[in-house]
This record gives structure tokens, C-alpha cells and sequence, in this order.
């Protein structure tokens, strides 16, 4: 097996270090100290494309594959910033790229992509499960042509930075199942409104 870099993966790995150049080592020491988001570099970034390395371009990203995705990610590291910022915004939309609805996907790829919509939260985690996944108590509920979700999530990675959240719950009960890692679902949480009435709850 051939690891030797493609020649365009080789300039992925050019134009990223050129983009982190452009963010020296003060601006994360800044970004330390206060406990910040890096919101100029995350920014730069989306606006450049790089974020959109997963999303197929019918949809609005560059359609780059995991290796590509891999490099970006390494040489943010590699250049002293912190990746975590921004690895959420590439590898999250996954899940909405391989489960969603067509209609999904056209409501929120291309803005996902343009950086228009940050969808960096996976609401996993609650008080009395942590993130085992099969012992979750979040419900799921459908009324008519929607669902009303009952729950507790707690300590979800950049949700203060995101727009959108997926949400992980339980759609059917445990009793009604064999297999409990069954019966879970992925809901796709706009997280706008309550942010802008100053709490996240929704």
C-alpha cells in the first residue's frame, strides 16, 4: 500500500499551513487565557472551505474523502492551534449526510458548508447515563406530524458555538426491545431561537 501523499493532497497540506501561518502562536495563547472559541480562525476556515472537506459538492462542499479531511485536521495541530474547534463541524454533518431526508440535506448541507450554520453539537450525554448510549432516558415522542422529546442532555461539546445540535433519543421504550442499542433515533435540534431568549432549552 502506497501512504505517499497525492500531489493534491500534498497542496491541501500547503494551503492549510498557509491559512494557520496567518494565525500565530499569540492569537491561541489569547485564545487559552480567556478561554475562548476560536472564532476568527474557525471563520477563515469555512470561509475557505476547508470545513466542507466531507460534504459532497452536489451539496455545496468540495467532496474530499477522509484522507484530505485527515490532513487539515493534522496540520492544525501541527502548527500549534487546536483542531477540536473544528473536527465537530467535518465529521458531524456525517450523520446527517448518510441518515437524513433528501429534504435535510438541501435545508442544511449548503449552509453547513458555507458556514452559514455551525453544526458542531451531538447531544448525547445526561445526568444519569453519561454517554453509554443504550442506557439514555431522553424520550422521543410522536404527536401528529412531529415529535416532543422529553430529557436531560448535559456536557455537549460546543454547544455554546453551534446553531444546529443532533440529538440523540429513545423512540422506542426498553420493554419493547431485545436489543437495546434499538430503538434510538437522530433529531436535528435548531438551537437559534432558544439561544437568542438566552437559555438552551428547547
Amino acid at each position: 500500500m502506497d501512504f505517499n501523499l497525492s500531489q493534491e493532497q500534498l497542496q491541501i497540506r500547503e494551503e492549510i499551513r498557509r491559512v494557520c501561518r496567518e494565525f500565530p502562536d499569540p492569537y491561541w495563547r489569547q485564545v487559552d487565557r480567556e478561554r475562548t472559541y476560536p472564532e476568527a480562525f474557525v471563520r477563515r476556515l469555512s470561509e475557505l472551505g476547508w470545513l466542507a472537506a466531507l460534504i459532497p459538492e452536489e451539496y455545496g462542499g468540495t467532496g474530499l474523502g477522509i484522507t484530505e479531511a485527515s490532513i487539515i485536521l493534522e496540520e492544525i495541530n501541527r502548527s500549534g492551534g487546536v483542531a477540536t474547534a473544528c473536527h465537530a463541524q467535518m465529521y458531524t454533518m456525517g450523520t446527517l449526510l448518510r441518515h437524513g431526508s433528501e429534504e435535510q440535506k438541501k435545508r442544511y448541507l449548503p449552509k453547513i458548508a458555507s458556514g452559514e450554520l455551525r453544526l458542531q453539537a451531538f447531544g448525547v450525554t445526561e445526568p444519569n447515563a453519561g454517554s453509554e448510549s443504550t442506557r439514555i432516558q431522553t424520550t422521543a415522542k410522536r404527536e401528529g406530524d412531529r415529535y416532543v422529546i422529553s430529557g436531560q442532555k448535559i456536557f455537549i461539546s460546543r454547544v455554546l458555538e453551534s446553531d444546529l445540535m443532533l440529538l440523540l433519543a429513545r423512540t422506542t421504550p426498553y420493554d419493547q426491545l431485545d436489543d437495546k442499542t434499538k430503538g434510538l433515533s437522530v433529531f436535528i435540534v435548531d438551537l437559534r431561537e432558544p439561544r437568542a431568549q438566552g437559555k438552551l432549552e428547547v
